[in-house]
């Protein structure tokens, strides 16, 4: 799975033979999401009544948009914001009705995903593929949510949204093809209509009015004890250790960088495919000593008693803070306007 999944990154980053042949498939999924397209036009998006945030990409694998969703959540919350997530619930056994983090935040209910930003921002969660569905279940089970965040989405047009951020990576959009001539969901234009655009994994952004955003280990945590220390302090005490590092996230590579730059000796990397459920251990094979993982991983790896994990928590660092609060004025004047128009409906 990892070196066909190699194999198809490696094919989407340029314009070859092979993805020349696989044109005609484009154009029939592009075709296809057309037709989904005018399909959900000819009903009115469901309509929340609280603005809607979606943080989503036009990358097929992991961008980095749940540590954007964290930061917006905590930041928001800060500015007086009540936010809730709604999610797809990735590999979770779904059902009729949404799951709610209230009823228990574990990764086997919600998806790994979700139960992170529900562990990390303390903010209500919502599951369902269908995410009007999973608003009106937030909404009615927590009141004082007054604005959604929705965890990925971009492409669900039956959700009425207010804002649209972006999340792209290095690859940017790889050889600018559709799926499954290269990686992307929606052509290149789509990244035009967002209201921001974030850039991750660089300080600078690569086109005007695009924001860089970097992840930055601000903490550790034992997982066998509880134990957290601050970054630094774990660092000076582990300096020279020889440590391992294991990541199921759509790109584990950016992980283990991220450790490298902030000098973790890594003597062994164990890459693993997306929302890998951990279930058959392969943390098992890694040497003696400290074996790093990401916080999304934490909330399904944890084996009891086992001294080595270690989860590491980051933050998203924006080259501009600023846009957040430019995001609060706007999300501000949608709450208002919605104010009005229900007034104006009775």
């Amino acid at each position: 799975m990892k070196r066909l999944e190699a194999r198809l990154h490696d094919l989407w980053n340029r314009r070859t033979l092979a993805s020349d042949l696989l044109l005609p498939l484009s154009w029939l999924y592009a075709g296809a999401a057309a037709w989904r397209a005018r399909q959900a036009r000819r009903s009115a998006p469901a309509r929340a009544p609280v603005p809607v945030v979606v943080v989503g990409n036009i990358l097929v694998g992991g961008t980095g948009k749940t540590p954007v969703v964290i930061a917006l959540c905590r930041a928001l919350a800060a500015r007086g914001w009540h936010p809730g997530v709604v999610s797809r619930g990735y590999g979770t056994p779904g059902g009729p009705e949404p799951r709610l983090s209230r009823d228990g935040a574990g990764a086997e209910r919600l998806g790994d995903e979700p139960a992170l930003i529900a562990r990390a921002t303390g903010v209500p969660v919502a599951v369902h593929p269908r995410r009007p569905h999973a608003i009106a279940a937030l909404l009615h089970a927590h009141p004082a949510v007054d604005l959604i965040v929705s965890d990925d989405g971009l492409q669900h047009l039956a959700m009425a949204r207010d804002v649209e951020i972006i999340v792209q990576d290095r690859r940017g959009i790889g050889n600018g093809r559709r799926l499954p001539a290269g990686p992307l969901r929606e052509p290149p234009a789509r990244l035009a209509r967002a209201d921001w655009i974030i850039d991750n994994d660089t300080d600078a952004p690569s086109r005007p009015g695009a924001i860089g955003m970097r992840l930055q280990p601000v903490r550790v945590e034992h997982l066998a004890s509880g134990r957290v220390f601050a970054w630094d302090d774990w660092l000076r005490e582990h300096a020279g250790t020889s440590c391992s590092a294991a990541a199921a996230i759509g790109q584990p590579q950016r992980f283990f960088d991220m450790l490298a730059a902030a000098g973790v000796r890594l003597a062994r990397t164990l890459p693993l495919p997306d929302h890998h459920d951990y279930r058959d251990d392969p943390l098992r094979h890694l040497p003696p000593g400290p074996v790093l993982v990401t916080a999304k991983d934490a909330v399904k790896c944890a084996v009891p008693g086992d001294p080595r994990l270690w989860a590491v928590h980051v933050v998203a660092v924006f080259t501009d803070p600023a846009w957040i609060d430019a995001l609060d004025e706007r999300l501000r004047a949608v709450r208002e306007g919605l104010r009005h128009k229900a007034a104006d409906s009775h």
